[in-house]
């Protein structure tokens, strides 16, 4: 007997936000905290966040502003217009030196601890750095700092390294890892948001990105996937 498929758009996605409770945002009594100083280095913060953001869009969601009467052409062209600005979209913000970059969430496959990479011999460019264990699985890591020409860290800089992770990403590709010197975070915004590349941007990074994000106290480029990773083909042959 066929049984009609469960709107999954209707169940609640339940979410135990336990860093408001016991977390930085809370009283600060959770265990994990004495081990990853701050929720945003959690993998239980990370869990509930690639859950809100895997849920299924509502009806209401996904429905069309309602507008009174029957619409012309031109302004049925004007609401889709609005709506596709009003779209949020997401990318993760992390530090590499003294620059804030972001990578679409949508490449991202995890961001992990900073792990042992191994180096290869007879590298070809020192973007490669070797590869590293993800998950049982060698995969090439690669320094962003070094394939966009990007000034090393300062002693100031190297002095907050206590969340450096490892960035894993794929797009049409196998997967690579980036380590990165900080991790903040997932960032949302409206493609309207993003501001042209300013002059002062390196060069090598303003060639590899869509533009810039304003958030908060500081400035994040937003990284261009396939820009990006047609770069890291070229340095992999």
């Amino acid at each position: 007997m066929l049984h009609d498929a469960p709107d999954l758009a209707s169940l609640p996605v339940c979410v135990d936000d336990c860093w408001n409770r016991i977390g930085t945002r809370g009283d600060n009594s959770c265990p994990r905290l004495a081990e990853h100083a701050r929720c945003l280095n959690c993998p239980v913060f990370a869990q509930g966040a690639a859950r809100l953001l895997d849920r299924p869009l509502s009806d209401a969601e996904l429905a069309p502003r309602a507008h009174a009467g029957t619409p012309t052409d031109d302004e049925s062209s004007r609401v889709q217009t609005t709506c596709e600005d009003a779209a949020t979209q997401s990318a993760l913000a992390f530090r590499i030196a003294g620059e804030w970059l972001a990578l679409p969430t949508s490449v991202l496959r995890e961001v992990d601890v900073i792990r042992a990479i191994h180096s290869l011999p007879h590298r070809r460019t020192r973007a490669v750095l070797g590869v590293v264990n993800v998950r049982g699985a060698l995969t090439t890591a690669l320094s962003l700092g070094e394939l966009l020409n990007m000034e090393r860290a300062d002693a100031r800089q190297s002095a907050r390294n206590g969340y450096a992770r490892v960035l894993v990403a794929a797009h049409d590709s196998e997967p690579v890892a980036f380590p990165v010197d900080e991790v903040e975070g997932v960032v949302r915004y409206a493609q309207a948001a993003l501001l042209p590349l300013p002059a002062t941007l390196a060069r090598a990074t303003a060639s590899h990105a869509h533009g810039v994000l304003a958030w908060r106290d500081r400035t994040i480029g937003l990284l261009d996937p396939a820009r990006l990773f047609d770069s890291i083909a070229r340095s992999l042959r």
